[in-house]
């Protein structure tokens, strides 16, 4: 008969099995420290050879690192989604910050429309206590703070729409984000008469997710990031005239 003895799960599968489903689902995060052996051991409630055993085997994997002397973190695991010759092209051509904020409008508007349908009590907190935290920055007049939270909101509507593999293309397309390849949230911030409109635009995201309306929080991601883009185009039209300017400054200077 084709059947098998069935053997009870290894105490290391099943660690291994937990700590990859809070990978996947985003809940431990990448570059994220995990507790010391010790501590996880008795948390999880195994041993510490079943534990090491699980780590060595996640690192295997690729997803997490082991630093001599430093603990286990969970690996960069979107690092590769582009190669730096796509990045570099990004980086260079006008054409993909257009795209890119297509792509984000499309994207975030579904993903919002998922969190308002999809996410559950804990999911909306979170996206208040983040949205309370650029409130506060707001009011401290620190646009540096408050573009810092921006992604993070962003991001927290994102987990709220449980579909992982969108949490994950959506981590690395912040990833690039983050490091200027499209633009800087900074010169945003720092346009006059925007930062209020930002808030306000923030704040319709998180009452149309917390709301329970799946058009309403669509919608409101829609003008955000449509007005994201004229926000941008103005300030490129600004810099252009101010280059202007200061060359015709250059050539009076020159005359004296």
């Amino acid at each position: 008969m084709p059947f098998q003895r069935i053997e009870a799960q290894r105490v290391a599968e099943a660690v291994i099995r937990q700590i990859e489903t809070l990978i996947l689902e985003g809940v431990l995060r990448p570059g994220e420290r995990l507790p010391g052996e010790r501590d996880l051991a008795e948390r999880l409630g195994v041993s510490r050879p079943s534990l090491r055993e699980a780590l060595a085997e996640l690192e295997a994997r690729g997803l997490i690192q082991t630093r001599k002397g430093g603990g286990s973190y969970v690996a960069e695991l979107t690092g590769s989604a582009f190669t730096p010759a796509l990045i570099e092209l990004f980086a260079g051509h006008d054409r993909a910050l257009n795209d890119y904020i297509d792509f984000r409008r499309d994207v975030e508007g579904l993903a919002a429309a998922r969190a308002a349908r999809h996410g559950s009590k804990a999911d909306h907190e979170v996206i208040a206590r983040v949205f309370a935290r650029m409130e506060a920055a707001h009011g401290e007049k620190n646009p540096a703070r408050e573009a810092a939270i921006d992604a993070e909101f962003h991001m927290a509507v994102i987990e709220a729409s449980h579909n992982v593999v969108l949490l994950h293309v959506m981590r690395s397309i912040y990833g690039l984000l983050e490091r200027g390849i499209f633009y800087n949230r900074a010169v945003i911030y720092g346009l006059r008469e925007t930062r209020d409109t930002l808030l306000e635009q923030h704040r319709a995201i998180r009452d149309g997710v917390l709301s329970g309306d799946p058009a309403r929080a669509r919608a409101a991601v829609e003008a955000h990031l449509d007005f994201v883009a004229e926000a941008l185009a103005r300030s490129e039209r600004l810099r252009g005239r101010e280059e202007i300017a200061t060359l015709r400054l250059a050539r009076e200077a020159g005359r004296g």
